[in-house]
């Protein structure tokens, strides 16, 4: 991948952190820190050419929060792939630029509690555009 694109965006999912399929220190080693990283299992960052390299962890911990409870206060009874889009536009949403610069794939200093309530507000009202209504 570093020798073809750019800024890949290596994303290793199996857990446990033994079984992923690569490092984030590799990820950067191979793509001479240039990769975009995040992975199932936690990594730590990775400092290179002076610069430190987020290796952010995804999981169910940011989406699925806001996703759910938008949902269950707007009372739809099924998840939409647009509310699914729109949570995920809602996280990108709450990237600083100081996130940007480290290649962070997540808020890295947002609180989680905040974090789900932006994404429930984006939610709900995705759900109220598209007319879902749990009858």
């Amino acid at each position: 991948m570093g020798e073809n694109i750019k800024t890949p965006v290596i994303l290793p999912l199996s857990n446990p952190t033994s079984r992923a399929e690569c490092s984030a220190a590799d990820a950067q080693k191979y793509t001479d820190g240039r990769a975009i990283f995040a992975s199932g299992s936690p990594f730590p960052d990775v400092h290179m050419h002076g610069s430190l390299i987020a290796s952010s962890q995804c999981n169910n911990r940011y989406i699925f929060p806001g996703l759910a409870l938008g949902a269950a206060l707007g009372q739809t009874g099924v998840v939409t792939d647009a509310m699914i889009q729109t949570a995920a536009e809602a996280l990108v949403e709450l990237l600083t630029d100081e996130d940007v610069a480290i290649r962070s794939t997540f808020p890295q200093n947002a609180d989680i509690r905040e974090i789900g309530c932006h994404l429930e507000a984006r939610v709900f009202e995705q759900a109220m555009k598209e007319g879902v209504k749990h009858v």
